[in-house]
């Protein structure tokens, strides 16, 4: 462009000096298009230099575009990924929650199972134990006769005597003597007032209290006892003729008694 702009302006201040020629006509036509040649081609040569620049432009452009794509999808890639992770650690959270509330429910429903487990057991034990109080009772009631009756006095008085108390003892069977006279009891009483005496070795009492059973119960279950223990009264007061008397009686009366064998060997250290 800078050489046309030359041979135009070349020709024009020729044309104006008045002093072109011909052949100075046909030089400057021939530069002109000599001049016009070159333009063309460096105008393709610039076209193709743009073309090139503009390729060049694009690849990089485009290099740069995958480049950019690969960072992004890199970038979601790792976005997705971190993602995952989060997800995957809220999951395991959620998870560890759910355990943690699992072994919280689990630990409150033993110890809400044990509690309840030590009071059932607390109120069968109560009740058990009510239940053996009261089976106690009723055995203790069907075993134990009532005070108020000539058995239960009787059972009283036989509990003073093993308990030591002769006094108490006579008591419940003078007790019985009196209020119920005709019972069958009555001859173990007088025979266990009789032994109350002997213990407290007040033997003349003693003798009196066996002779009841000797004189008006004769059939007694009692009575061969009573003999023996009335000799051995006689014997400790130092009666012994009254001693034989009674042992002899018993000998010949109740021969097959077990008492009767007593007094047989306590005749024959008299």
């Amino acid at each position: 462009m800078v050489i046309l702009q030359r041979v135009i302006l070349f020709a024009l201040l020729c044309s104006a000096a008045g002093c072109a020629t011909r052949a100075d006509m046909q030089s400057l036509e021939t530069n002109t298009n000599d001049a016009r040649r070159r333009i063309v081609r460096l105008e393709k040569e610039m076209v193709g230099v743009r073309q090139m620049a503009n390729d060049e432009v694009q690849i990089s452009l485009q290099g740069l575009r995958n480049e950019m794509a690969t960072m992004r999808k890199g970038s979601a890639d790792l976005q997705a990924s971190q993602d995952t992770i989060r997800v995957d650690m809220q999951e395991m959270s959620g998870k560890a929650d759910d355990v943690k509330i699992l072994v919280q429910k689990s630990i409150e429903e033993g110890k809400f199972q044990k509690e309840e487990t030590e009071r059932r057991l607390a109120a069968m034990e109560d009740r058990l134990a009510k239940l053996e109080k009261k089976i106690g009772d009723q055995q203790a009631t069907a075993s134990t006769p009532s005070d108020s009756t000539p058995e239960g006095i009787y059972e009283s008085g036989l509990a003073s005597f093993k308990a030591g108390e002769m006094q108490k003892a006579r008591d419940h069977f003078d007790r019985v003597i009196e209020q119920h006279p005709t019972h069958a009891l009555i001859p173990n009483c007088h025979y266990w007032i009789g032994e109350t005496y002997y213990s407290e070795k007040n033997y003349e009492q003693a003798i009196l209290a066996f002779q009841e059973v000797i004189k008006n119960f004769p059939k007694s279950d009692k009575t061969p006892a009573a003999l023996l223990k009335q000799g051995l009264s006689f014997k400790n007061i130092g009666d012994k003729k009254s001693a034989r008397y009674v042992l002899n009686k018993l000998k010949d009366d109740y021969p097959k008694s077990e008492d009767a064998k007593k007094g047989r060997t306590l005749l024959k250290e008299l």
